[in-house]
Parts: structure tokens; C-alpha cells; sequence
């Protein structure tokens, strides 16, 4: 067993708020506010594991500082498909990797678990713990008490609220997008005041049902990759297989790319490039000659969704490596203009600076492969990164063999929005314990701070930091 399966093994425990002792160094001055971060922290119940990586229970981590120093809490959403499998202590629901137990028909017209796992996005007043298909959970911003789903004022029941949403720095608008399945698949398109209330909504019809998980917004540009994944439906919807293993690679389609809108959230241009597939989207922006520049992490195949299967069973065998592109589009022709890869290291999670979203920007922060592992198809991206898309140099941090990292968030120190800190959750394997650690940011190296974590965090998905206001 990798040492990183050994943060998976168990469930996660949760802690109430607990101050953080200090292992190193010290926390910065002026890093005020709050870190979240959402991932599956349960893999089993009642003697049997999930079927995907995607179908863990979302637990979510607040890493509070103030001027007394840090302090955490870490607990499950209370979702109710969570409390039912907690009273019957084993699994009743379909998910993304898995049926309900028992005869294929126990699956017809059974509701899919909303599983909470994916990102966080902080409110004023709230904290949404979010998932690919269905609504948001409210959950406390201090003690991550669960409140239950939140429309937020204009959602309908079959209009899912997708897990990566993007906020317009200049207007605090929010973004979103969600996939209603059905044999007239369509995409929904929101956007909502800097406090979640849906104000527009649109939608578009897909050409069957794929994989989006994440968009981008790019100026005054939504832009969208449709890959060539497709869902076999009627297996799906009666119960002999779950969705994802009802997908299938269908690389003679190749990639739709969709420019939308963003006042009226209308389709502007749509064009179909070579097949890839991607999970995450760096930032977007529109250059001075008006085309589009988006910067993402691309695979050459669907691979990446049986690797992350594996994950789940604590044994990876498949490969599967993303790496940072570049892709030019030009949104009066719809034609590509350029792609080029932009490094050859293994890499996902993308993040920029917050104040920078959809506008120009230098550096993009990663989560990465050691570039001295022989075998990454055993291992999990683990070190955070910084790339500079003004020199192509990949700063990374340096971490123990038997330590695994998070996906970095950023926070910018106020003076100049793409300087400040990463912050990341490490998983040290060596004491089978988790740390909050903070790097400087662009240019990380030995750990500023880090702080112990009262329980093991599992490796998660996606987090978030809402700062003090001033």
C-alpha cells in the first residue's frame, strides 16, 4: 500500500474548534480570515467501499486565523442521504461510481445521493458545501453546522448547481452553470448576486449527455469544454450501471467549444476542435487583439476517471497524467487560433489569485507530480506549484517523500493581488497526521508556518478562503 492510501483507510474524524499548535515558524502578519476545504472523507460503510472516489461523503475543514493565532473545525455535511446510511449503517443510495444495493430495479426512480464532497463557495452570511448534481448545502461559516439545501431563491428541483463556480472580482457577480440529464440534455447557465440569489438563468440544448465539471469566465466570455465523453442512458437510468461506468470515449466527436454571453448568457459561438479531456480550467481572459486565452489542465484520454476510481481502493494502476495548456480562440470566428502545452509535468487543481479571475494574469498555482517519481501512475499529484506564464519556470515546493499536499489556495497579501501565500493541507504520512502548512507565494520554499491538525485529513478536492473584511 502507497503511503498517501493510508490517509483513505479509515473514515475521517471529525473535531469540534480546536486551537492549532504551532510546529514551525510562525503564521504571517495580515493573514486574516478563513480556509475551506471539501473532500470525501468517508469511503465505506458497513464492510462495503464506495465505487468511485466521487461518492465519499463530503467532509469539509475551516482553518479559522485571527490575532490569537489558528484554529479548526472539521465535519461531515449533514446531508440526508449521510443520516439514512448513518442510522441503517450501510449504503441505500445510487452515486456517481455506484447503484444501490441489491437487484437492479431497487435503482428505478431512486433519488442519487447528493454527496457534498466537491468545493465550498463562501457567502457573507454562509458557507455552500457544493456537488456536481444537485443543490448546495448551507452550512454555518463558523462551526460548518448543516442547515440543509439551498435553492438559492431561483433554483428549480431538476436545476442542478454545479461545484466550480467563478466570481467577477470587479462586481462580486457569480457565475455558474448545471447539467440537467435527460434524453433532451440541457445546460443551465446562472448568474447570481455576490450573496448566491440566482437573478438570470438560460439554457442550451447538449447533444447527449457528457462530463462538464468546470468552465471558465474570460472577460466578458463564459467558455465551455464538451468533451468527447458521452453517457449510455438507459443502462444509467435503469439501474445496471452507474454513470460513470456507463460513459463512454468517444474521441471521433472531438471537443465542443461553447462561448457564451455573460449579460445575457446566450451562445455567442461554438466550434469543435481535437478530442481531450479536462477536469479544471486555470483562468481565461480576453487578450488585446480580442480573442481568447484560456489556461487548462488537459488529458489526452478519459483514463483520468478510472484512475480516480482506483483512488478510492487505495491502488492505482491506470495511467493517467494532465498536464498545463494554452489555447487561443478567437469568439468572432469560433476558430482556434493556437493550443500549446505550456509544461510536461504531471499537474491538476489550476488556481489563480481571486482578484484576477478572468482577467490577465502571471501566475497559476498547482498541485503536481515529484518530477523524480518513476511510476506516477502509483502515486497522486502531491506538491504544490507555481507556474509563470511570463518565464515558463514551475517553482515547486519540496516536501518528504512520504508527504502528499493538497490543492494550494491562494491569498494575496493585499498590496499586489498575485503576491501573498499558498496554503495547503499535508498529509504526513511518516506520523499518519495532517498539517496546515503556509508557503510564500510566487515564489514558495520552506514553509512560513505549520500547524498540526487534531485528525487525519483525506486527500480532497477543492477549497476556498474567505478574507476579514476590512
Amino acid at each position: 500500500m502507497k503511503t498517501w492510501a493510508k490517509a483513505l483507510e479509515k473514515p475521517a474524524i471529525e473535531f469540534p474548534k480546536t486551537d492549532l499548535p504551532v510546529i514551525s515558524g510562525s503564521i504571517p502578519d495580515g493573514l486574516r480570515g478563513s480556509l475551506y476545504r471539501n473532500g470525501p472523507g468517508r469511503l465505506e460503510r458497513g464492510g462495503r467501499k464506495v465505487g468511485h472516489w466521487f461518492d465519499g461523503d463530503g467532509t469539509i475543514l475551516a482553518v479559522h486565523f485571527t490575532e490569537t493565532g489558528a484554529s479548526a473545525v472539521y465535519r461531515y455535511v449533514k446531508t440526508s442521504g449521510y443520516q439514512r446510511e448513518t442510522e441503517a449503517d450501510r449504503y441505500l443510495f445510487p452515486n456517481y461510481g455506484m447503484t444501490a444495493p441489491g437487484f437492479f430495479w431497487n435503482n428505478w426512480g431512486k433519488e442519487v445521493k447528493n454527496a457534498a464532497n466537491t468545493s465550498v463557495l463562501a457567502l457573507e452570511d454562509r458557507l455552500l458545501a457544493l456537488w456536481e448534481g444537485g443543490f448546495p448545502h448551507r452550512l454555518d461559516l463558523q462551526t460548518l453546522e448543516t442547515f440543509g439545501l439551498d435553492d438559492l431563491e431561483g433554483l428549480r428541483a431538476d436545476e442542478p448547481f454545479s461545484a466550480h463556480p467563478k466570481i467577477d472580482p470587479l462586481t462580486g457577480e457569480i457565475f455558474n452553470f448545471g447539467v440537467t440529464p435527460s434524453a433532451a440534455t440541457r445546460l443551465n447557465l446562472y448568474r447570481s448576486n455576490a450573496n448566491g440569489t440566482i437573478l438570470q438563468k438560460n439554457t442550451f440544448p447538449l447533444d447527449g449527455l457528457s462530463l462538464l465539471h468546470d468552465f471558465v469566465l474570460a472577460g466578458q466570455y463564459l467558455v465551455f469544454f464538451v468533451p468527447p465523453v458521452r453517457v449510455d442512458l438507459l443502462p444509467m437510468l435503469f439501474g445496471f450501471r452507474s454513470y460513470s461506468d456507463a460513459m463512454k470515449w468517444k474521441p471521433n466527436l472531438g471537443t465542443r467549444i461553447l462561448i457564451f454571453d455573460r449579460s445575457t448568457l446566450s451562445l455567442v459561438r461554438e466550434t469543435i476542435t481535437d478530442p481531450w479531456f479536462q477536469w479544471h480550467f486555470g483562468n481565461g481572459r480576453v487578450t488585446g487583439s480580442g480573442t481568447i486565452e484560456i489556461a487548462f489542465v488537459r488529458y489526452e484520454d478519459f483514463q483520468t476517471n478510472q484512475y480516480l476510481k482506483e483512488v478510492a481502493t487505495g491502488e492505482t494502476r491506470t495511467p493517467a497524467r494532465g498536464t498545463l495548456w494554452r489555447i487561443e480562440i478567437d469568439p468572432r470566428s469560433g476558430e482556434v487560433v493556437s493550443t500549446e502545452k505550456l509544461h510536461d509535468l504531471g499537474c491538476d487543481f489550476p488556481v489563480v489569485s481571486p482578484a484576477l479571475v478572468g482577467r490577465s494574469w502571471r501566475y497559476t498555482a498547482l498541485a503536481v507530480h515529484r518530477p523524480d517519481a518513476i511510476d506516477t501512475t502509483s502515486e497522486i499529484l502531491g506538491l504544490p506549484a507555481v507556474y509563470d506564464h511570463q518565464t515558463g519556470d514551475l517553482s515547486i515546493v519540496e516536501l518528504e517523500p512520504d508527504e502528499y499536499a493538497s490543492e494550494p489556495i491562494f491569498v494575496s497579501d493585499g498590496s499586489d493581488p498575485e503576491r501573498g501565500w499558498l496554503i495547503a493541507v499535508v498529509y504526513n504520512g511518516n506520523r499518519h497526521s495532517s498539517e496546515v502548512r503556509i508557503y510564500n507565494s510566487p515564489r514558495p520554499g520552506e514553509a512560513l508556518c505549520r500547524l498540526q491538525l487534531p485528525s487525519v485529513i483525506p486527500p480532497g478536492f477543492h477549497g476556498t478562503w474567505k478574507g476579514e473584511k476590512a
